[in-house]
């Protein structure tokens, strides 16, 4: 690599960390809104927070990376022609294939990248984030305990605490249970505690009364007691979250053969991440030609080179929203999976034929003026 492409990959790759790290800085803001609802109301911790939030990077990055790529590239050439830096690097004979080497080298890296967060890193991730957010929104021995709230386990369970006592005693309870459609039933309680055993949580109602509507709705049963148990093992089981998501699954589970109802069901949407996977890594190729084709082609001077620029972005946002819409709409058309491979590389070679025809050359010089 002459020096000249190492200048230019420098300024490329600071460009590229810079907007990535900016970028994945916005997204994971507004992500965090996510987590409130687990920092206030079950009492998520700072650590517990971050790691939760590094889970979900390298999804964050999947995406961002080819937007950052495309942006560098656009930054990093713009300000070298404004700064003549473009003309004196040709001028000094440096040629087409040393101006667009680093833009190469660059993009060869990030696909690299996009492939290990694509199919090791992002379900790695996302699997335990969707793990650890499970366990934490499903913890009934700090859900159960929340002053002043209605928690819910699935639409099958809630429960109301008035008050919690200093030892862990809880009173003013109420729980609506709906895990019979036919006969929901509604308990109060003066007072109660969670108890947990071997055979799973159990929640002890102490003082209190069992409402329960027949299945004809048309007579209300009432029970008083003095102690009564209610059992909760079936909302502690982790093996109730049965089903992973298509983003949770490594590609090779992606492709089955599946065997299980609910896969079955969901086998178009597993298909369609598959082929994202694979396509996605292709996109920052595209971007990267495209903002090179638009910024280094004719005259390498700075006349009309912000009319370049803006026609450079106009392209890569139609080229990624048409990526974006072809992505999700291959989740209900399977049969748009080809075009979705034909419109990256139709865009990667339309591009690239645009370097090929259109030669670079230096400013025309102006013609001496006539006394």
């Amino acid at each position: 690599m002459s020096r000249a492409d190492r200048y230019i990959f420098q300024q490329l790759a600071g460009a590229l960390v810079f907007i990535a790290i900016a970028l994945a800085g916005v997204v994971w803001l507004s992500q965090s809104l996510r987590f409130v609802d687990l920092i206030i109301n079950r009492g998520l911790s700072i650590t517990s927070f971050v790691m939760l939030t590094l889970l979900l990077l390298p999804t964050f990055l999947v995406l961002i990376l080819p937007i950052a790529l495309f942006c560098a590239v656009l930054y990093t050439y713009h300000r070298l022609a404004n700064d003549r830096e473009l003309v004196v690097l040709r001028a000094c004979g440096v040629g087409p294939g040393g101006l667009t080497r680093p833009v190469f080298v660059v993009t060869g890296l990030v696909v690299v990248q996009l492939y290990a967060m694509t199919l090791y890193l992002m379900p790695a991730g996302y699997r335990s984030f969707k793990d650890q957010q499970f366990l934490i929104r499903d913890d009934l021995g700090t859900a159960l305990l929340q002053e002043g709230a209605f928690n819910n386990f699935g639409d099958e369970l809630t429960v109301y605490v008035r008050l919690v006592g200093a030892s862990g005693e809880a009173s003013g309870i109420l729980v609506h249970d709906d895990r019979d459609p036919k006969r929901p039933v509604t308990m109060m309680a003066e007072h109660g505690a969670l108890l947990r055993g071997v055979e799973g949580p159990r929640l002890l109602l102490v003082n209190g009364n069992r409402q329960e509507i027949a299945a004809d709705r048309s007579r209300l049963s009432l029970l008083y007691f003095d102690r009564y148990t209610l059992d909760l093992s079936t909302f502690f089981d982790p093996a109730r979250r049965h089903w992973r998501e298509p983003r949770e699954r490594y590609f090779h589970e992606l492709l089955g053969p599946h065997t299980r109802k609910a896969d079955i069901r969901n086998a178009p949407e597993l298909l369609a991440e598959a082929h994202q996977r694979l396509v996605l890594p292709w996109v920052a190729p595209a971007l990267a030609l495209i903002a090179v084709a638009s910024l280094l082609t004719g005259e390498l001077g700075r006349r009309d080179h912000s009319r370049r620029l803006w026609g450079a972005i106009i392209v890569g946002a139609g080229f990624e929203g048409a990526y974006l819409f072809l992505e999700r709409a291959i989740i209900g058309a399977p049969g748009l999976i080809p075009i979705l491979y034909l419109w990256i590389l139709g865009g990667s070679v339309g591009a690239w034929l645009v370097l090929r025809r259109h030669r670079w050359r230096l400013p025309s010089r102006a013609a001496p003026s006539s006394v």
